[in-house]
């Protein structure tokens, strides 16, 4: 009988590999509407695919591809790919959610490590049998080295994770500093599978560090749970790409402020409460400030300056918040009473229903049936009364 050559988690990672490769060709050729980001997404893929093939390689004894590569060109091919695979899901994240996000040559630093890491290589002459740790020839210095490339292809992957879970944090502010009207959806999923990768690289470095103080066996576990956890990743990834990529907002570059901005004006406060109150542009279904701006004849960091230090608020709350207003007085008022909720929430500005009962909620303590059926505008102070 033949010795088994690939257990259950070589499987798991010839899977990532495979699939990898497929999902980065059908991205390629796929129609989309934003081609950098399909591009981005599949650097990332391949670089997922050749990190997980070359990890493979190096760790099961059985797997070959050429002699002369397994030994001296797969550390090249593995360090390239898993210092990348943060830089591409950074980037991917950004061209997903930033208006005419494009590659300019200051993003060429992200290669400096890469760079580094190959020079590293080559000057001390890092083969596989030195990266598995298998070299015969190995002394104290020669290990050292070694740790050093390992150092710093788990601690990069694990930062740009975290600079893509705050990117994606600084997206969620910035829709509701732009847009009165927004779906948590889409944003909500790419904050989640961010923070799902970086969890998996979180994994991979606990591995790293527990191999350098304790048992394998230990590293070992949190290395294979780390190769389950990157491939439900990557299929959540690609599904995420195909239904809800296309429908996220993007926003636009926040302007450096200056001393001057900071000064209100009467003129600009005085446009902002004329836009809400006589214009109603809260009416306006997904209105975003931009279109805000230029109904009221008034820039756009004036309007935000206004809302955010004159209002305490941000953009998203500020339209909302009078939107409640006028459902509230629809609600309250007997000729209305033939509209349904759904039409009120319409003729108020909104346009989701979980947006409108959230903010309602929120700001008038019940329900918009209970407040009908209450027949007041101080509806919750009348229930608390009663209570």
């Amino acid at each position: 009988m033949k010795a088994q050559i690939f257990n259950i988690h070589d499987v798991v990672l010839l899977m990532t590999v495979a699939e990898c490769f497929l999902l980065a060709i059908f991205q390629a050729v796929l129609p989309v509407t934003n081609r950098l980001a399909s591009i981005l997404l599949s650097c990332f893929l391949l670089c997922v695919a050749v990190g997980s093939a070359c990890i493979l390689v190096l760790w099961n004894g059985d797997v070959h591809i050429h002699p002369v590569f397994d030994r001296h060109f797969l550390p090249y091919f593995l360090v390239t790919a898993l210092i990348l695979k943060g830089p591409a899901l950074y980037l991917y994240v950004a061209s997903l959610t930033r208006e005419s996000f494009h590659l300019q040559p200051r993003h060429l630093w992200h290669l400096t490590p890469v760079a580094a890491a190959m020079l590293w290589l080559a000057i001390f002459r890092i083969d596989s049998l030195d990266l598995s740790f298998r070299s015969i020839d190995a002394t104290d210095f020669s290990r050292s080295l070694v740790d050093c490339v390992w150092h710093v292809v788990k601690a990069l992957p694990f930062i740009y994770g975290i600079a893509a879970v705050l990117l994606t944090k600084k997206y969620q502010s910035q829709l509701k500093d732009q847009y009165s009207d927004f779906s948590t959806t889409e944003p909500g999923w790419l904050k989640v599978l961010t923070i799902g990768f970086l969890v998996s690289w979180s994994l991979s470095g606990i591995a790293h560090i527990i191999a350098q103080t304790a048992s394998p066996d230990v590293s070992d576990s949190f290395g294979i749970a780390d190769n389950y956890v990157t491939f439900i990743l990557i299929n959540a990834l690609f599904t995420y790409s195909l239904v809800y990529a296309h429908k996220l907002l993007t926003t636009k570059h926040e302007p450096i402020k200056d001393k001057h901005d900071e000064k209100l004006t009467d003129s600009a406060i005085e446009k902002v409460q004329q836009g809400m109150e006589i214009q109603k542009l809260y009416l306006k279904h997904n209105l975003n400030i931009e279109e805000f701006s230029k109904r009221i004849d008034l820039p756009v960091k004036e309007v935000s300056a206004v809302i955010n230090k004159h209002y305490g608020t941000n953009f998203f709350e500020f339209m909302n918040t009078y939107r409640v207003e006028e459902a509230k007085r629809l609600l309250s008022d007997e000729k209305h009473a033939d509209m349904t909720v759904l039409d009120v929430l319409l003729q108020s500005g909104f346009n989701s229903k979980s947006a409108f009962h959230r903010f309602f909620n929120r700001l008038v303590g019940v329900s918009p049936t209970e407040f009908r059926k209450n027949g007041a505008p101080d509806a919750a102070l009348k229930k608390a009364a009663n209570e």
